[in-house]
């Protein structure tokens, strides 16, 4: 004989159409859930004969006081510096840190907040996904009433704090480093266009062209998806026009260390035929040769500074906060065309 399967929270709120955290809430006759749902929760559960953990609602009551992080893809050196970042600050203040990759899929941001939702984290730290679109489930988070801070990526900047870098900033300064160097065809090979973050640096790159009369030729500024083998086509695509770039600034480590393949592959010199800069990581560029001009986030700093924010709000602070965290241009050996 098959053996039923014991009926779970996630059951309840699939049939309910809401989240788990809004079942468990009108299960235990939260204030925050109206009437109405409380009653349909607590019937289905009954006629589905729901039996809450004990056990799991044991260790909840003794667990420690936990921070939930959500990142596009934790495997890069970004992502990886920044949960350091918010792990210290987090520790310092008592606190315990889960952290969950989204692997960019908007679906799998949402199921990781409605996750923490269930969880009963004290306060969210997140960096949006390359195909979030749309922000139901942070929406959710704000009715709640869970803090929540953005970084790096951000949305509903209205709402709720985050912590930038400043990318235009920055991408202006490494556009006209390449073109005191020598370089005039400069290329920008970005992200999506709807997140901030590339928005922020493709309007410093466009800047720095303008201020230098510099004509813009919109068919050397590609923003696409954040994909090593997306970017490396892309890459490839260009330096075989009949009039390439002289120089590339490129988004991110992934789309950097794509294009410097693409140059090596077509047998092109950096930075004698492509000069190229770079978003990334301050220690993987100095591990291939010639070393990369990296423009380097303090991305520890940045993850600090964030967790700070959220202990502010879950002590009460209702104000709503944008900090920068400054980044820095590292001039190495593949950006000056000129001695």
């Amino acid at each position: 004989m098959k053996q039923q399967r014991r009926t779970s929270l996630k059951d309840l709120a699939q049939q309910l159409g809401v989240s788990i955290a809004t079942v468990s809430r009108a299960l235990h006759g939260s204030p925050e859930i109206g009437q109405q749902m409380q009653q349909r929760a607590q019937a289905l559960a009954k006629a589905l004969n729901y039996r809450p953990n004990p056990f799991a609602q044991s260790l909840r009551k003794e667990a420690p006081k936990v921070i939930g992080v959500v990142v596009p893809n934790l495997v890069t050196h970004y992502y990886a510096s920044v949960l350091d970042g918010i792990e210290a600050e987090a520790t310092r203040a008592g606190y315990s840190v889960i952290s969950a990759n989204s692997h960019e899929s908007r679906e799998a941001e949402a199921r990781i907040v409605d996750n923490f939702n269930s969880l009963h984290v004290e306060g969210i730290i997140a960096c949006i996904a390359q195909d979030t679109t749309t922000y139901e489930h942070f929406e959710e988070i704000r009715r709640m009433g869970i803090p929540l801070v953005f970084f790096g990526r951000t949305c509903l900047t209205d709402t709720f704090s985050t912590v930038t870098a400043n990318g235009d900033e920055a991408a202006q300064q490494a556009t006209q480093h390449l073109i005191d160097t020598g370089s005039r065809r400069i290329a920008f090979i970005g992200g999506p266009q709807h997140l901030d973050m590339v928005r922020r640096r493709k309007h410093g790159y466009l800047e720095a062209l303008r201020e230098n009369r510099i004509p813009i030729d919109r068919e050397i500024v590609v923003c696409d998806r954040i994909d090593y083998d997306v970017a490396l086509a892309n890459t490839l695509q260009l330096l075989q026009r009949n009039n390439p770039p002289d120089a590339i600034l490129a988004f991110n480590d992934i789309i950097t260390f794509a294009a410097f393949t693409a140059i090596k592959q077509l047998g092109l010199s950096i930075p004698q035929d492509v000069a190229l800069i770079g978003f990334t990581d301050d220690e993987h560029a100095c591990y291939v040769t010639p070393q990369l001009s990296a423009i380097v986030d303090q991305s520890a700093l940045m993850g600090q500074r964030a967790c700070q924010l959220l202990l502010r709000h879950i002590g009460g602070d209702q104000h709503i906060y944008r900090e920068i965290v400054p980044q820095q241009l590292v001039i190495r050996q593949t950006s000056a065309k000129q001695s």
